[in-house]
């Protein structure tokens, strides 16, 4: 049985066409409904082109005839209501084109779809999963995450851990990662690809379910339980999300109804030469409103506390990867997508607004500015930037053998001159360890032995310099090997002595990074660093002091990037006081063996005050005062 609903009404119509539905995947997609006392499924899809649509699926043997929907009006929208569908049925919309094809399409709107290689989409029940992260919850929405301590553990779910060649479902994971997290010492984990996609391969950055966990680890109601879980436990929860293209599949967005919709028309606008993909048309209402009430749906129905957004400047420049010839100006003639920048400005506006404490993070490459000031001081109104620039110039820096580090010295300082410019992030990615990049332990220099010191102060510099913190799993305890998609991280390394102090020096760190707030309180300050030398070229030595809001346990920094011993080395520092290593080279000291010195009156890094402290090669100390 079929019939046309209300369930569609003209204010549902006006706010979509306006792009301010903030929920429309409440009404668009198939929902379990009743109608007229009856039990069972309503469907609706935007398809303005089409000339018509149909539903075909499990519950009518996949005919494209037999249960044909009704237009809204003229909103584009097609509905039906049908008893014969049932949760957990798989279905498409067969959308008839204008010139008589009949395209067989996913639902955009979908909250659940068929484990790849198949593409259909798959009737969800209603949610009934009974939360319990209500004080993480609370917590988040009286939070300002800029001033808090934020060290994201950047992870690929279905390669971090295996159960043999397949993957742990939503709910081991919750268990093993939560396991993990803790205790290390992370606050946070950034999923990468977790929006339904059909090719492995891609890493989930070529979506075509945007409002669908991927069923490759479970169903939507097992994703809630992975967030609260890790809620409870007192981790957060940030989601990569991917709207600046989308594939072009055929059971995807790309040519929807027939005709360029999700998309640009115009291909010089439409089209990623480079990546083969779609652009999203920010200029068409409803095509906004799809994006940003999916950013909505995440935080709010799956409690997600951050979005990282993938490729923020192939969105802000029409130019992006093109030739001339390849893009078209904006009406004033420059290469900035204005529709895009209105596009971040309303999106961060009302995340904001509707749950303040949540992130939005931008992958953002280029000098862009005001990438995070609010949108009412002509920002785009981001939490939080990427330090794309700082991670290059680390990155080359720590490559370099030791002897010419000393003519690079600028690599390291250079960070310090734009820090407080927006609200930066410092990562190491997994962009950075794949495609014959090496591994983050096989991009330092030298033996074995040295590579492993190298990227301990490495480490010690990036939790000292301003800005919240990120690294791609693997590297925290040495992975050899880059990263793939297609097997576990080699856990078996850590049978290994030198993996083992790896990690357990990063994991000492996180852990002083959590305590104390001089690490993050002031990261957007220019009040919270001061250098006490950066230009100590000849002995690559850096130091440098990061300050607590309340001037209390600030922390002093030395990090020797070469593996020459200074027995002689002595320290200015800014006042007379006690200063107490908490942690060197070996990570965390015990209690008994901080060795307190106290500040003497002899100049030095044009201080009045010093104090003498033999610092081994490749040497780092901590000191509080």
């Amino acid at each position: 049985m079929e019939k046309t609903t209300g369930f569609i009404t003209d204010t549902d119509c006006y706010l979509f066409g306006e792009g301010t539905h903030y929920e429309i995947y409440r009404k668009l997609g198939a929902h379990p409904a009743r109608l007229d006392g009856k039990t069972g499924v309503y469907f609706a899809v935007w398809a303005p082109h089409a000339a018509s649509v149909a539903v075909a699926g499990d519950f009518n043997n996949w005919s494209q005839d037999t249960h044909i929907m009704t237009p809204v009006a003229t909103s584009g929208i097609h509905e039906l209501f049908t008893t014969d569908a049932r949760p957990g049925d798989l279905y498409k919309f067969a959308i008839t084109t204008q010139t008589g094809q009949v395209l067989m399409k996913a639902d955009p709107y979908a909250s659940w779809s068929e484990l790849r290689p198949g593409t259909a989409s798959r009737i969800c029940a209603d949610s009934s999963f009974q939360w319990k992260d209500q004080k993480w919850m609370d917590a988040r929405n009286s939070s300002f995450p800029t001033l808090g301590p934020l060290s994201i553990y950047e992870i690929h779910l279905g390669s971090w851990k295996k159960d043999g060649d397949d993957f742990l479902t939503y709910r081991e994971l919750a268990r093993e990662l939560v396991s993990y997290v803790k205790d290390m010492g992370y606050t946070h984990v950034e999923i990468m690809g977790l929006l339904e996609h059909p090719f492995d391969g891609s890493w989930g950055y070529q979506v075509t379910g945007y409002y669908a966990p991927t069923s490759r680890y479970g169903s939507p109601e097992d994703f809630r339980y992975f967030v609260d879980y890790l809620h409870r436990k007192g981790i957060g929860v940030i989601l990569d999300w991917v709207p600046a293209h989308f594939p072009r599949d055929a059971h995807g967005l790309a040519d929807f109804d027939g005709a360029p919709l999700y998309e640009y028309a115009d291909p010089r606008k439409g089209e990623h030469p480079d990546w083969g993909t779609k652009i999203f048309d920010y200029s068409r209402h409803e095509v906004s409103n799809f994006l940003i009430a999916n950013a909505l749906y995440w935080v709010e129905n799956f409690h997600v506390d951050g979005l990282r957004v993938d490729a923020v400047a192939s969105m802000l420049y029409l130019d992006y990867g093109k030739q001339d010839g390849q893009w078209v100006p904006n009406i004033y003639g420059g290469h900035e997508n204005l529709e895009a920048i209105e596009f971040f400005k309303h999106l961060n506006s009302i995340m904001k607004q509707r749950n303040p404490g949540s992130m939005i993070i931008a992958e953002e490459s280029t000098a862009w500015p005001r990438v995070t000031e609010p949108p009412e001081y002509d920002g785009l109104g981001f939490t939080f930037k990427w330090n794309m620039g700082w991670m290059h110039d680390f990155l080359e820096y720590m490559k370099l053998d030791p002897y010419f580090r000393k003519f690079n010295h600028q690599k390291m300082t250079f960070g310090m001159t734009y820090a407080c410019s927006e609200n930066f992030i410092l990562v190491l990615s997994h962009d950075e360890v794949v495609h014959l990049k090496c591994s983050m332990l096989n991009k330092m220099p030298g033996y074995l032995s040295d590579k492993f010191a190298n990227l301990k102060v490495g480490y010690t510099f990036m939790m000292g310099h301003p800005g919240k913190k990120l690294l791609f799993m693997g590297q925290e305890f040495g992975q050899l090997r880059e990263w793939s998609e297609e097997r576990e991280l080699d856990w078996f390394l850590l049978k290994e002595p030198e993996h083992q102090k790896l990690q357990s020096f990063y994991r000492d760190l996180l852990h002083l990074y959590k305590k104390y707030p001089a690490f993050y309180s002031q990261d957007y300050n220019w009040d919270g660093f001061e250098w006490i030398n950066c230009n100590d070229a000849d002995r690559s030595i850096f130091s440098f002091v990061r300050k607590n809001y309340s001037k209390r346990n600030n922390l002093l920094f030395i990090c020797n990037f070469t593996p020459v011993a200074r027995p002689d080395y002595r320290v200015g520092v800014p006042k007379k006081k006690k200063y107490t290593l908490l942690f060197n080279e070996d990570g965390l000291l015990p209690k008994n063996k901080q060795q307190v010195i106290m500040a003497e009156k002899q100049s030095c890094d044009d201080r009045k005050y010093s104090f003498a402290y033999p610092l081994p090669a490749y040497g780092v100390a901590i000191f509080k005062y």
